[in-house]
Parts: structure tokens; sequence; C-alpha cells
């Protein structure tokens, strides 16, 4: 091999080694900033990140809301009509933010089963819900129906 030929193979194999450590820190860092979307069904069966902010949405459940005396505190409970999971937020919520309406939190699971919110996102008209939202809507009316056709042809 020439001197002219190995000298272009070390460059080739130096950008190459060059762009992998790239891709290598880029992938790292992405990884590490994704934040999963998860339903209250998926929560109840613990498919949910450990340790990691998440975000939980759902429907507010109606008659759920109550305010701590003397704080920011809120809890209140977020359904996708077939589980439920209870939601802790300390803080100023959305104008938006009412009982029945579809929300979008981020926080993490305690080990207590309460979900600790850092932030509430409200919707912000008659007409929009989030997509994510609406499709974890629309899987628990499904699976919702499809258990109660079980239990109708159970009892026939």
């Amino acid at each position: 091999m020439t001197p002219t030929r190995k000298k272009r193979l070390i460059l080739v194999l130096m950008v190459a080694l060059g762009v992998s450590v790239a891709v290598a820190i880029f992938l790292t860092a992405f990884r590490d900033n994704i934040m999963f979307f998860k339903s209250p069904t998926e929560v109840a069966a613990q498919d949910y990140p450990e340790n990691r902010n998440f975000r939980l949405g759902g429907m507010v459940k109606d008659g759920s809301m109550s305010r701590i005396p003397n704080s920011l505190k809120v809890q209140f409970v977020v359904t996708d009509f077939a589980e439920e999971v209870k939601v802790e937020f300390e803080g100023i919520l959305p104008d938006l933010f009412r009982e029945g309406q579809g929300v979008v939190t981020i926080g993490k699971m305690r080990n207590d089963d309460l979900f600790v919110a850092e932030e509430v996102l409200a919707k912000h008209d008659e007409n929009y819900m989030p997509p994510e939202v609406a499709d974890a809507l629309e899987a628990a009316k499904k699976q919702q129906s499809n258990y109660g056709n079980y239990k109708q042809e159970e009892s026939e």
C-alpha cells in the first residue's frame, strides 16, 4: 500500500469513528429526553417508566377534584373510563381546567399509586383533544365494550 493510500484510509477511518461517536452521543441524549405518554389503563397495569417523568392523559373525573386547605395543592382523578389514576398537583391550574374535560399531566408515579404532576395541560377549546388522549379513550371504550360483550355471552 502506498503512503498516499494509507493516509486516505486513516482519514476515512477517523471520519467514520467521529461520525459514530457523534451518533452515539445523539442517541444517548435523545433517549434521556424522550417523554412517554401513558393512559390510566397502562398505569394501572404498571406499564410506565419508573423514576422518570412521563405524560398521563385522560379525562378529569366528575366530582373528583379536591383542594387542600391553605395551599395550592389539588388532587383529582384522571380516567380513561376503564381505569383511574389519582393525581396531585401543587401550583396554579390552567384557566380551562375543569372536571369532565381532557387533560394531560406531566410528572412521576409515587410508590403509593399517586401520580405527582409537575405540569397540568388542559385542552384549549371544546373541539380539541390531544391525539394521545383521544386514542387512549377510544382504546379503553373498545376494550370496555368487548368486555361487556364477553360478559353478555357468558351469561347466556
